[in-house]
């Protein structure tokens, strides 16, 4: 069908993903700014008095921690097309969420901090995308405040990432003092002007080489000689080494100043891929005139607190979607209706519809979606298995009020399917002391924050010795059991860990006994 192959290629669905403070919910608030997509000023993601939280951080906590700890998504246009961004946590201790996100994306914008670099989360980001054969631009933020120069920042990009950074801007001035970007496709000099707050569109003025000579004469000389330097060594833009994960556009600016944005936005027009057919479980490709298919992401509770309603996040894969057609749950084969489709924008919904691939969709209260599964009409279908993360963190949890038990069973079923947190539950206790496993201790707060306040279920969280986990089967169960320093836990979907309390007593458990399944998972220390 033409249609949807016409209107997949008008769609850029991405990522914006960075260590935390580098700047990337500040960024992802200037693209909708700049998108048409906020009538008022664009959002300051730390609140303080006067200023409202931005507009990807929806959840209390967030707003109260000023940092991204769950990802969202956002739907605008720019120069006639469709841009769905998703807006990922930072933080380490959230990289599941951020992992789930990436396989809804065709590409990524890493984002880094002048002054600090590539950083240890970064890094582990970065190899995500690799994992996932994502291509990625790479924008050096905060450039208007002191920090490292911009040869070494590519170096550092070379030698730690093994990618080539090609630049598409090279800024004038230095690091604190920043005047402009060279666009190295046609060498214009754009200037910048600052406005209260970055609260809008920065004015920009086109700058003749002798004029720039005489009004930047104390940093152009430099930036002309070192963006000279890179055309010399070859440093420019190949899109098949950018889409095959081989080099990395790159851009300077200060989201929050909004200097620069505008360039890296049309990086994202100019170079992210439109959607393109998916792989399958069963190795094959899905097209996208197909039937409808779609991928479930993310599930997310608690986002409309006066429904209390339950979001699956869809990226449309094939076909077209129209709200009202009977789709299928891939792991039950139930039908679900999609009446109640809609688009979405950080916490704000709208009714969507039709999507196309590449778009999208929160599909409201169908309560038999887990993340992974596939939903489809007509024809069906199976991704492949999105990995789990291993645990190293693990607290029992307890109901503080007992008469709130049904809420405390309630909820810690929806943080499960959310994957918000592991739940893992001993045969014997059953859910009345489950154990609580993260990949970060920061996810024990939010589980802790969303019982209470969402469920009013209160929980006090006490310590155990476990430090590692393994993922294993019922016929080694037995035998594990029997062991000190092990135990066995069962997660909602029938899954089994085996808890070691130290990584050497689970070595030695691995070389001594190779009859029993014990197998690694995706993750040990942040990211595979």
């Amino acid at each position: 069908m033409p249609e949807i192959k016409a209107e997949a290629q008008r769609r850029r669905t991405f990522a914006i993903i960075s260590h935390p403070d580098a700047g990337k919910t500040t960024l992802t608030e200037k693209f909708l700014l700049y998108g048409g997509a906020l009538n008022k000023e664009a959002g300051a993601v730390k609140a303080r008095e006067g200023r409202r939280s931005a507009t990807s951080d929806w959840m209390e906590l967030e707003q109260q921690r000023g940092i991204s700890i769950t990802s969202t998504a956002l739907q605008f246009e720019y120069r006639d097309k469709v841009l769905n961004l998703l807006d990922t946590p930072g933080h380490r201790d959230f990289s599941e969420d951020t992992y789930r996100v990436l396989a809804a994306a065709d590409a990524a914008i890493m984002v880094l901090d002048a002054a600090k670099g590539i950083e240890p989360q970064t890094l582990k980001l970065f190899e995500v995308c690799r994992e996932r054969e994502i291509p990625f631009l790479t924008f050096i933020n905060k450039w208007d405040r002191p920090g490292k120069p911009a040869l070494e920042l590519l170096d550092e990009i070379e030698e730690t990432l093994v990618v080539e950074p090609t630049p598409v801007t090279w800024p004038v001035g230095i690091p604190g003092d920043f005047r402009g970007v060279i666009n190295r496709n046609d060498g214009i000099y754009t200037r910048f002007e600052r406005t209260a707050r970055g609260s809008t569109i920065a004015p920009e003025e086109e700058v003749a080489p002798e004029q720039a000579a005489v009004d930047d004469a104390e940093w152009w000389p430099q930036a002309t000689e070192e963006s000279e330097l890179l055309d010399e060594i070859g440093r420019v833009v190949d899109v098949k080494t950018f889409l095959a994960g081989e080099s990395t556009p790159v851009f300077f600016g200060s989201a929050l100043t909004n200097f620069g944005v505008r360039f890296l936005l049309d990086g994202v027009v100019d170079l992210v891929p439109s959607p393109a057919p998916r792989s399958m479980a069963d190795g094959s490709r899905r097209a996208l005139d197909d039937p409808f298919c779609g991928l479930v992401f993310k599930v997310q509770a608690g986002m409309d607190k006066a429904h209390r309603d339950r979001i699956a996040f869809v990226r449309v894969c094939s076909g077209r979607f129209e709200r009202g057609i009977t789709a299928y749950a891939e792991k039950t084969e139930k039908q679900f209706s999609t009446k109640y489709a809609q688009t979405m924008f950080g916490q704000d919904r709208g009714t969507a519809d039709e999507a196309y691939p590449g778009d999208v969709l929160g599909l409201v209260n169908a309560n038999d979606l887990r993340v992974g599964d596939a939903v489809y009409v007509d024809q069906p279908a199976s991704f492949p298995d999105l990995p789990a993360f291993a645990p190293e963190h693990f607290m029992r949890a307890r109901v503080k009020d007992t008469s709130k038990f049904k809420q405390f069973r309630k909820g810690l079923v929806q943080l499960d399917e959310e994957g918000t947190i592991q739940v893992l539950r001993d045969e014997d206790l059953g859910d009345q002391a489950p154990v609580l496993a993260a990949v970060g201790p920061m996810q024990f707060e939010v589980a802790t924050h969303r019982l209470e306040n969402e469920f009013g279920a209160a929980i006090e969280l006490t310590s155990t010795p476990y430090t590692i986990a393994r993922r294993t089967d019922a016929e080694s169960a037995p035998k594990l059991k029997s062991m000190q320093g092990v135990t066995v836990m069962e997660r909602d979907d029938g899954r089994m860990l085996a808890l070691f309390e130290s990584r050497y007593w689970m070595d030695r458990v691995v070389s001594d006994h190779p009859e029993l399944t014990l197998e690694r998972m995706v993750a040990e220390g942040g990211l595979a």
